[in-house]
């Protein structure tokens, strides 16, 4: 009778461990339920600026990368210079040219790094080759004289001095006026000589690159160096 009793009286007990222990785990739910909300919340807002940095990060590596090819563009011409070839003609006509090298001796030095001669920014890899006389170059002069406050910036390079005076008339003042970046053709499918290269990509940049803020107004050339 006893035992019987007892038994009686540790089962509601029992029951009400269980119901406590489902409501604790009901609320823990909730709670992770809760954590999970915020923790999307935050990955949500955190995004655009994750996105904003790659580009960013693309874009500052582009740069480096133009930069490179305008150095070798420099060591190209001067090397055909030394060969007795003038003014434009010693400019490169290929990518590949420039990434052949220049003879020393028995030996090539190599001038341009395979990774600077892909563009980051675009689908193709492929730079857009900007032409001595193309109105990319015009465009990109002009916006210098505008960063500069209306300067044209010198070619300190003697030889390359030669390269601005068989190129088109020189580029009016443009005080106070905007640039036309925006608007200019691309000159890839022309042949001959090139000067330097810009992105293929027509979007609004995040970096600005002499007060440019769209990537195919960027033009990376051993000019105003």
């Amino acid at each position: 009778m006893w035992a019987m009793a007892s038994a009686a009286f540790r089962q509601p007990a029992g029951r009400e461990r269980a119901s406590k222990r489902l409501s604790e785990g009901g609320y823990a739910l909730v709670a992770l339920l809760a954590l999970m909300t915020v923790v999307a919340i935050f990955a949500l807002a955190a995004a655009p600026s994750i996105r904003q940095q790659a580009q960013r990060e693309r874009e500052l590596e582009t740069i480096f990368r133009g930069e490179e090819v305008a150095d070798a563009i420099r060591l190209y011409y001067s090397y055909q210079q030394t060969r007795g070839v003038t003014s434009i003609n010693a400019l490169p006509t290929s990518i590949d040219q420039l990434l052949e090298g220049i003879p020393r001796g028995t030996k090539k030095i190599q001038v341009l790094r395979a990774s600077a001669a892909r563009d980051t920014l675009s689908e193709s890899g492929e730079w857009t080759l900007v032409r001595p006389r193309s109105a990319q170059l015009a465009d990109f002069t002009q916006a210098i004289m505008l960063f500069a406050e209306n300067v044209r910036p010198p070619t300190n390079d003697p030889q390359l001095q030669r390269v601005e005076q068989d190129m088109a008339p020189p580029v009016l003042p443009t005080l106070g006026l905007t640039s036309s970046t925006s608007s200019s053709s691309s000159d890839d499918n022309s042949s001959g000589p090139f000067i330097g290269v810009t992105p293929r990509s027509t979007s609004k940049s995040i970096l600005n690159y002499y007060g440019i803020d769209r990537h195919d107004g960027w033009v990376f050339t051993p000019l105003f160096r």
